[in-house]
């Protein structure tokens, strides 16, 4: 994954930052492409969820392991179809929905066997990719796209405003959003600014069905100071 997503003080991600805090006491997690697993221990240690992951890296598979993590060696749809409706509480996609060829049937699946879907992607509306793409005429090569156009895992490239309208499409909800800039969490044009989107799904429900959502400790708005993890930014494209 990009090395360059914005970090607090401590050396922390952002992102990662924002799905400890929304993730809630005791959830049953998968986290699908979990890399060497520093999200998924982050989750065990502070919120105490019984995790699991899904890794296709075999390296990356043994550091996870050797973490105490439970973490199986895979590719993201393989194994989605074994487990039953419900079976955990979230299932985290963190910067890999991008590198997934079936991303409906992925996002399906997902959104089949958990409660919630948490996913974070690079956002190919960021300034400087626009930039790069309209001054150099190449496919744009940034912090947040650091790979040239023929060594990059990425299979699709998306927007901010590209997802919104795919959710809608696919009859998915957005429960909260999360955008972050170079410095940190962005509170305004997320999709120019934003080097990063992070978006909590779930189905739609019938309307006047009353919902519980996914925990909100904190509402307050965020500003790209780096000050503040929670709450839900305007939607200002």
């Amino acid at each position: 994954m990009p090395s360059a997503i914005a970090r607090n003080a401590e050396g922390v991600r952002w992102d990662h930052l924002f799905i400890v805090d929304v993730v809630p006491e005791g959830a049953r997690v998968l986290d699908l492409g979990c890399g060497r697993g520093v999200l998924l221990k982050m989750l065990v240690d502070q919120k105490n969820v019984r995790g699991t992951g899904v890794e296709i890296v075999e390296e990356k598979v043994y550091d996870a392991v050797a973490k105490g993590l439970t973490v199986h060696h895979g590719d993201l749809t393989e194994g989605l179809s074994y487990y039953p409706d419900a079976s955990f509480d979230y299932v985290v996609l963190s910067q890999t929905l991008q590198e997934a060829r079936e991303t409906v049937g992925v996002l399906k699946e997902a959104l089949r066997v958990g409660r919630f879907v948490v996913v974070s992607f690079p956002n190919f509306g960021h300034w400087k990719t626009r930039t790069d793409l309209l001054l150099t005429g190449r496919a744009p090569v940034t912090d947040s796209l650091p790979y040239q156009w023929y060594d990059t895992p990425n299979v699709h490239f998306l927007t901010i405003k590209d997802f919104r309208v795919f959710a809608e499409d696919q009859g998915i909800d957005i429960v909260r959003s999360y955008y972050l800039g170079e410095r940190g969490p962005l509170s305004f044009w997320p999709n120019m600014r934003g080097a990063y989107g992070v978006f909590v799904l779930e189905k739609k429900t019938a309307l006047g069905a009353v919902v519980a959502k996914p925990g909100k400790p904190d509402d307050r708005a965020q500003t790209d100071t780096g000050r503040g993890v929670s709450g839900e930014p305007r939607a200002v494209e």
